[in-house]
């Protein structure tokens, strides 16, 4: 089953555990756990797997666009998006920047999506949300009707809860309790 060899590999190669808090996330907390998906997202199975599992996560809500904060989302995204369109429903992928562009268009959401297109805001690892969160922020700006957040794996940490109460719903290929 393609969720379970996901699972594996996820935790042969992506989770690090210490005794002590001693890695510190984007949120700025420290943890005693680190999971690093890029060791899969940047791997030919582990984006089939990713690809695969998010998009039968994510299709039945019929996005026109799937993305989110760079650097962790855009490998999921291109990977959703190639096998949406080998099952013949194609869906676009897009980045979001950090930071508007300083120069051109000034864009901060990079793709070609259109204003009123329904969107996935896709992550690797949610920890409190904050990513997701601002990804949300700038696809709303340009006009873009987020579905929902989805994630590979929910620290559990008040990622969802956070994302609650910005009145959106997240999902999860796995909880941090599902790995350990």
């Amino acid at each position: 089953m393609l969720a379970d060899r996901l699972k594996n590999l996820i935790i042969e190669r992506c989770i690090k555990v210490a005794d002590e808090p001693i890695f510190k996330l984007s949120s700025g907390k420290l943890s005693r756990y680190y999971i690093d998906l890029k060791q899969l997202t940047f791997d030919p199975e582990g984006a089939y797997l990713i690809g695969k599992l998010m998009y039968e996560l994510i299709r039945e809500f019929r996005p026109d666009g799937v993305g989110g904060l760079t650097l962790g989302a855009d490998p999921i995204a291109y990977a959703v998006s190639f096998v949406s369109y080998m099952d013949g429903n194609p869906i676009k992928p897009f980045v979001v920047r950090k930071e508007p562009k300083g120069h051109g268009m000034g864009r901060q959401v990079e793709g070609l999506l259109k204003k009123g297109d329904r969107v996935a805001v896709v992550e690797d690892v949610i920890t409190t949300g904050g990513s997701s969160l601002k990804a949300v922020e700038a696809c709303r700006r340009e006009g873009l009707e987020v579905i929902g957040v989805f994630a590979v794996v929910d620290r559990q940490e008040g990622g969802e809860e956070n994302i609650n109460k910005e009145g959106m719903k997240l999902y999860s290929l796995f909880k941090l309790s599902q790995l350990l």
